[in-house]
């Protein structure tokens, strides 16, 4: 298995997307292994997404919720693509229902609660593919 697909099994990573001066910017997120991919979903708008636009060049490493990464950790050079098919982010939801379970409902219904005292409506999610 390769190392970028080996972090399929973890419980973060963190996702570094580059901004146009280079400079990079780590996010944690869930991932899920699909087929030879990773796959992540993030909400439409994200400062992430307006990077990946620009360009889809990232790195990939195991991290912890708050995306501290071990000292001997290495990152993984590879590519992400932003999907907004209803379809394809229907299935990224379900595959990461499968892998966090009852902590995938929580943050899920926290979200949706925010949204509700806020008064805004719940951005819709994109998915986010990476491959090597």
């Amino acid at each position: 298995m390769s190392d970028l697909l080996a972090l399929g099994d973890v419980h973060f990573i963190r996702l570094t997307t580059f901004r146009k001066n280079g400079e990079g910017v780590g996010t944690p997120v869930w991932v899920a292994r699909d087929g030879d991919s990773l796959v992540a979903f993030t909400p439409q708008g994200t400062a992430k997404l307006k990077r990946l636009r620009h360009t889809s060049r990232v790195e990939v490493v195991e991290c912890g919720r708050q995306g501290k990464v071990a000292d001997d950790a290495v990152p993984v050079p590879a590519t992400a693509v932003i999907d907004t098919d209803p379809a394809t982010v229907d299935h990224v939801a379900a595959l990461l229902k499968a892998k966090y379970g009852v902590e995938y409902r929580l943050f899920m219904a926290v979200e949706s609660a925010v949204s509700f005292v806020r008064r805004t409506p719940k951005a819709p999610r994109v998915a986010i593919r990476i491959t090597a």
